[in-house]
């Protein structure tokens, strides 16, 4: 599927050489630049309830600082265009100790301890016809099927290729193949996005899909993806809004390929979420169904676009169903603008891993009645004027509970992040 994929890529290019004479010529690199840097200070403690815990600690406790700085070019005069995009990262360790030790935050040295200090660079080549950007080099990608995530100090990265089309009113196409992965606490690109059984180690990720917004009140996806002799994966969601309504449905089918290095894989995901939004107030139900043997599997930090994959847990095992239910308040409407408040609670069950392929990556990962539950709650503040304009302070807690048939721990995590973005242009 990854070669007809990449034959894929280049048909844009091919379709728009008729057009490239009346495509808006570029003003130059300076033009349209913009740079940012982002101060992130990231607290974070996970209690472990479980005895022994998965890890062997009784707790897990990092404080860090992070600083993550992006450049964006813009293109040389003429039709097509050349350009750059940058990007540098430095992680510094505020408080850390060896049985403690591995939260994510920070890359751990050969005796398990966190190291003090972690840095990483890399950047982009791109080339723009009229309404469409080829990128090659290191960067974040954002599709339902693959999805660096951003969930710690430093950001993920993948290293290849990707086309970003818009040439049609109310689309957004995109293709790309991916050879590299820079984890979120690694300094360099390894290739080790792992998953539930499957590793980018070994393979390459390719895909090619649409959004489409036809209207602003209804839109959807569709996207295709492959981690090479491991899985494909079709994907598809539709979504409808209407004043204070919200409903949003999405579908997964995944099947093994070629190799199939995580064992035989037939697995259907869905979910659906209703969301009911009154003056500052919301509140949200979803439903979610894994159908299959084997967990709904994927790699790269965010690549899950499933309504009761949340903070911890996924709710993704073999077979599992889910409820959600969700309140969000806006308290700027009572007179502290910049200040929300959300819960939500999931409770997962029917987790049945006693089918998996007996060879396959999956085999002992759950048992034949796996239940478990998740609570989140989150308070945010974003200052709204003055000198500290869009600093934001984010505070939340979570909690996770479940029996020994499914692989989650028992926890209490709390996250305390504060960021401060500064921007501008060149």
């Amino acid at each position: 599927m990854a070669r007809y994929m990449l034959r894929s890529v280049s048909l844009p290019f091919l379709v728009l050489t008729g057009a490239a004479a009346s495509a808006a010529p570029h003003d130059g690199l300076l033009e349209n630049a913009n740079w940012s840097l982002l101060s992130r200070n990231y607290f974070l403690q996970t209690d472990y309830r479980t005895e022994p815990s998965p890890s062997g600690q009784s707790y897990r406790q990092e404080w860090a600082q992070g600083f993550i700085a992006d450049i964006q070019s813009g293109f040389t005069q003429g039709t097509l265009g050349f350009g750059v995009d940058a990007h540098a990262f430095l992680g510094v360790k505020l408080d850390s100790g060896r049985g403690r030790a591995g939260t994510g935050l920070l890359p751990l040295d050969s005796e398990g301890r966190a190291e003090d200090d972690y840095s990483s660079a890399g950047g982009a080549l791109k080339l723009d016809l009229s309404q469409t950007t080829l990128k090659y080099g290191e960067m974040t990608v954002e599709t339902p099927v693959f999805d660096t995530g951003d969930k710690r100090l430093q950001p993920e990265y993948a290293t290849g290729t990707l086309i970003d089309s818009r040439e049609l009113d109310g689309v957004r196409f995109q293709a790309g193949r991916f050879t590299a992965f820079k984890n979120q606490d690694q300094s360099t690109s390894k290739g080790d996005f792992d998953g539930y059984g499957a590793t980018t180690r070994n393979s390459a990720v390719s895909f090619a899909g649409a959004d489409f917004s036809p209207s602003d009140h209804y839109g959807g996806s569709l996207f295709a993806g492959q981690l090479d002799d491991t899985w494909r994966q079709y994907y598809l969601n539709l979504h409808y809004l209407e004043g204070g309504f919200w409903l949003d449905g999405n579908f997964y089918r995944t099947r093994d390929e070629g190799q199939a290095r995580a064992g035989a894989i037939d697995t259907t995901a869905w979910s659906l979420a209703a969301r009911y939004r009154f003056g500052a107030q919301s509140v949200m139900l979803g439903y979610q169904k894994i159908e299959g043997d084997t967990p709904f599997d994927f790699v790269g930090g965010d690549s899950i676009y499933l309504a009761n994959s949340i903070k911890y847990a996924d709710f993704n095992g073999p077979g599992e169903h889910s409820w959600q239910a969700r309140y969000d308040l806006d308290l700027g409407v009572f007179g502290l603008p910049g200040l929300s408040f959300m819960t939500r609670y999931v409770r997962g069950s029917g987790i049945d891993g006693n089918h998996a392929p007996a060879d396959g990556a999956y085999a002992g990962q759950y048992g034949s009645d796996g239940r478990h539950w998740e609570r989140d709650s989150d308070l945010r503040y974003v200052v709204q004027n003055g000198p500290a304009k869009d600093l934001s302070l984010h505070f939340s807690q979570v909690s996770h509970r479940g029996n020994d048939d499914q692989p989650g721990a028992d926890i209490d995590r709390l996250y305390m992040i504060v960021e401060y973005p500064l921007k501008g242009v060149f």
